[in-house]
Parts: C-alpha cells; structure tokens; sequence
C-alpha cells in the first residue's frame, strides 16, 4: 500500500481551489457525502460521544464553507451505542453497507471496534477511530487510529517510572480487552525496566469501592488505574487508604474532567500520557499550535465548554483528535481526486502533516501502521487556590 508521501503542502494546496471542489463542480452537484459517527450520545460515557460529534461538525462546517469536498457538501449521520455493543455492531453493519457513507468514525472503545473492524475491511469502508485505545490497526487496510498509540502511551509511562526511581507496580482495571492489553503490555515493559509487576486486579463495573483492589498494593510505588469511570474509583480508594505512592493512568482517559468530578482531591498529582492536550495548561494561547487554537475556540464559539459542578475544572465541549479523522479524509480525497476508498486508504496512509496544522495540534504520519500520532506527551493533574490545571512531565 506504499505511495509516495502527500506532504501537507500538496493537501494544503487543494484548499486554495475556491469553492469547487477537487472535480471543479460547485458542491452541491453531487449527493452528500455522509460521514458516520458512532458513539455512546446517552449514559455515563455520552460526554464522549457529544464532544465527538461537535468536533466533527466543526470540521464538516468548516469544509462546506470553503465548497465542500469534491463536489459535494458533507453531511454528518449519528448512531448512539449508547455503551452496548449490540447496538453499535448493529451501527457499523448499517454504515459498512450504505455506499453514500464514505467515513465511519467509531464505534468507541475496543471491544466494540474489535467486533465491527472486520465488516469495515470487507465492504471496504474507510474508518477512522479516537477513542479505540488497543489493539493494532497495521494489519487493516481501511482502519486508522486517531489517538496516542496505546504501545507509546504504556512505554511513556515506564520510563517517567524509572526516571522517577520507582520499584514496584500494581494494576487496578477492568477484566476487558484493554484491560487485557495492558496487563500484557506491563508484562513486557516493566521488567524491562528494572521495575516489578505486582499484577492486575480485576475491577467490575457494578463496584462500590476499589478499596480492596488498592489493598493489596498499598506498598507499591505505583498504582496504574483504567482509563475508563472506573479509574476514579481506584483513585479515590487510594486516598482512602493513605497511598503514598504514584497514581498513573494507563491512556489518555484520565484527561477527561468526568474523573477529577468523581475523583475529587485524589485525582491531585495523577500522571497520565496523551497526544497534546494544552487546554488545562497555563500557558497564553499564543503558545498553542495554531490548528489546535483554532479548533478549540471554534468549538468554544459554539457549543461552549465543560465545567464540573463540583471541581470547578473546565474542558472544551469537543474532542480535536476526532476532529483529525475529519482533516485527515479531507485531505486524502484531494489527493486522491475523489472518494474511492481504496485510493483515500491510501492517501491517508501516505499524509505527512506538520502539528501545527492540524485541528488537535499533533502531527499526523500514518503510515503502515495505521497510527495518525507517533509521539504522546506525559502530563500531571494539579490543584491550587485558583482551581485544576496540568503541567507537562515529559515532552513528545
């Protein structure tokens, strides 16, 4: 599937092409492209569908503002999964089918990714996924990954460890894939670094308290917590039972505000890795990356931000990395001079986009492995007198 490598100057060129489109028609004359999101819009997890679509409708307003994409204006269709994987198998096997859906983002989370990914391969249904956090996405051919890779995140993580001088860790997670995955990961890369593995206790989703989990690792340097709600949990039992090591999250869910609301003070000093998340940071947005500002202030304009009513602790309502999965369809089919799936797979395989243009504000070089990001950064949660914030530990 090589090709030669579609920089961002030639993406970015197509841009320039006033209101017509890569054919040279007015959008319009040509039927909408759809583009699908599935996500949980309902529930606990509906945040993250919400903050999904709202990105995408930024991107998707922002192309058929500039006349649409090679002939057409984009439309997007919504499917909630709503956190049962009946559903959103059922939702990938409606989009796989339907010809007029040329982008399937989702469905959220791996398990569900994992059940749907074989349809998309088939029916050769491009699909971009930013909240799938394990598994590899090298053997697909119309599957990409739009969040830090799982591998970098667990590698990044392990050396702050090191760095840090501690000795020992124990995982506190849910006995599902990730969980799987990481509790392999660990396996591997812990030894590796001189440091032992105390083992994974398996939490369920209809528990009270992780307290008894954070017992039997209450003398390790480390406690790494899920990334999903039930993170919180271990969070907040560790404080109960006075913790005194590192709490480390094990992707980048922990960036989301939902854990310091259930957390509280606990989430105080919490590590986690992430592709580049500046929102929290105190730093002038001057300082931002320029596609990244601009994403999020669109995003800000118009549909506002999050704030926890208890913590006080703000996040924009949208996620940039699904807003990538947008940017990154956009340019493939201008370089592709159209829609066949088979040539945007490979065009998005072949991108080359600098950070500072793209909506999340990290670079995007898939590549074989199917990876949008090959760097994450390292972050810490912190609370003082004028509220949270995080610091950056480690630089990509």
């Amino acid at each position: 599937m090589r090709r030669s490598v579609v920089t961002v100057a030639a993406g970015l060129a197509g841009l320039a092409v006033a209101a017509t489109g890569c054919s040279g028609k007015a959008a319009g004359d040509k039927p909408d492209i759809q583009i699908a999101l599935i996500s949980p819009m309902s529930g606990p997890f509906a945040v993250l569908g919400i903050s999904q679509q709202n990105s995408l409708n930024v991107e998707i307003e922002r192309i058929n503002a500039a006349g649409g994409l090679d002939g057409s204006k984009l439309k997007l269709v919504t499917r909630d999964s709503g956190l049962d994987p009946g559903k959103a198998v059922q939702a990938a096997n409606e989009m796989a089918g339907d010809d007029t859906v040329k982008l399937v983002v989702g469905p959220s989370l791996t398990a569900f990714y994992s059940a749907a990914k074989g349809t998309y391969e088939k029916n050769k249904k491009v699909n971009c996924q930013p909240a799938v956090s394990t598994g590899s996405f090298a053997d697909l051919k119309y599957g990409f990954r739009s969040q830090d890779p799982f591998q970098l995140d667990g590698e990044k993580v392990v050396s702050w460890l090191k760095q840090e001088g501690v000795k020992s860790l124990g995982l506190v997670y849910e006995g599902d894939d990730t969980g799987k995955n990481t509790d392999a990961l660990l396996k591997k890369l812990l030894p590796e670094a001189g440091i032992e593995y105390l083992g994974w206790e398996t939490s369920r989703a209809d528990d009270q308290s992780h307290r008894a989990y954070v017992e039997e690792f209450k003398d390790a340097g480390a406690i790494m917590v899920s990334s999903s709600v039930g993170g919180s949990k271990t969070m907040a039992a560790a404080a109960q039972v006075g913790f005194k090591g590192e709490i480390v999250g094990a992707g980048s869910g922990m960036q989301n505000i939902s854990f310091i609301e259930a957390a509280g003070e606990a989430a105080d000093g919490a590590v986690f890795p992430a592709a580049l998340y500046e929102y929290p940071m105190r730093k002038p947005r001057s300082e931002w990356k320029p596609g990244y500002r601009k994403h999020t202030e669109a995003i800000e304009k118009k549909y506002g931000k999050n704030t926890g009513p208890k913590s006080g602790a703000e996040s924009p309502k949208g996620t940039a990395i699904a807003a990538d999965c947008v940017f990154a369809f956009e340019q493939a089919v201008k370089a592709a001079g159209g829609t066949d799936p088979d040539k945007v797979a490979a065009a998005i395989e072949a991108l080359d986009v600098p950070a500072d243009k793209t909506p999340s504000g990290n670079a995007i070089k898939p590549g074989d492995s199917h990876e949008f990001y090959q760097q994450v950064h390292l972050y810490q949660w912190h609370k003082d007198g004028e509220g949270w914030y995080t610091t950056e530990l480690m630089p990509s």
